[in-house]
């Protein structure tokens, strides 16, 4: 029934996408940024969400993007971001989806992505793989960086830190290699899963980015760590998500570490 209702709810988080789409509607700013939006759809898409899982479990812990943690003692978490993308949605950019990841007792264990305007419903269970509309999908094969192609996304605001967003996307741009910045952490993890980008990093995440994302790719035979190579985890801000088999080459062009 978990499952059952986590592509419930991500299907109706998306008809509501789907009805806005093009549409008008309100749109407000959050402390995030000057372009860190909020929509009229962004939260009538998570009401849908929430309305589907709290009819069937409504002992369940939510951790979602606008209303944050609805705190429940449960040993199971849904971890809803319902529009990512906002900024592609609110300019007419088909680039957007509902993220809903699943997590019992700490360890993701089904995650489902929805980009309804691509017509892609995207879904993963620990230990069963993942699919696209029902089809099995798998990593790329490249095995060297140089011959890959990548995405990446940057967060509404810079840490003054070295090695940050841009100098590591310069470091690849300068050598010919291939990055795209499509504006959905949750879409770029899908389609690394599926095998059309062969590695994904961003900076700084947060949970919702995430959660059914990594789950994704790993169910899709890839791997995903921080920025250290340690075990990946959606509560701190660093991801890389490739096919494994240039996982270690791509932690050495992050870090600034290649010879």
């Amino acid at each position: 029934m978990l499952k059952s209702t986590l592509l419930k709810a991500a299907q109706a988080g998306s008809d509501v996408i789907r009805n806005y789409f093009n549409g008008e509607f309100k749109i407000s700013f959050k402390s995030g940024g000057i372009n860190d939006l909020v929509t009229e759809a962004d939260h009538a898409s998570e009401k849908a969400i929430f309305s589907v899982i709290q009819e069937d479990y409504p002992e369940h812990f939510i951790l979602s993007e606008e209303s944050g943690a609805i705190i429940m003692d449960s040993e199971y978490k849904w971890i809803i971001d319902p529009i990512d993308g906002t900024i592609n949605f609110a300019n007419g950019i088909p680039l957007c989806c509902v993220s809903i990841g699943l997590e019992k007792n700490g360890e993701m264990i089904m995650g489902a992505v929805y980009a309804p305007m691509l017509n892609e419903f995207y879904f993963a269970q620990k230990g069963f793989g993942a699919s696209l509309n029902d089809k099995k999908i798998a990593v790329s094969n490249k095995t060297e960086v140089i011959h890959g192609c990548f995405v990446t996304g940057f967060p509404y605001t810079y840490l003054d830190a070295p090695n940050g967003p841009l100098q590591v996307f310069e470091r690849f741009i300068r050598k010919g290699i291939p990055v795209r910045r499509l504006g959905s952490a949750a879409i770029d993890l899908c389609w690394v899963a599926a095998g059309r980008f062969d590695g994904f990093y961003e900076h700084k995440l947060n949970a919702w980015d995430s959660a059914a994302g990594f789950l994704l790719v790993q169910e899709a035979g890839g791997k995903v760590t921080d920025f250290k190579g340690d075990d990946y985890s959606p509560y701190q801000p660093h991801i890389l998500a490739t096919n494994g088999k240039l996982h270690d080459e791509m932690l050495e062009w992050v870090n600034d570490q290649r010879q």
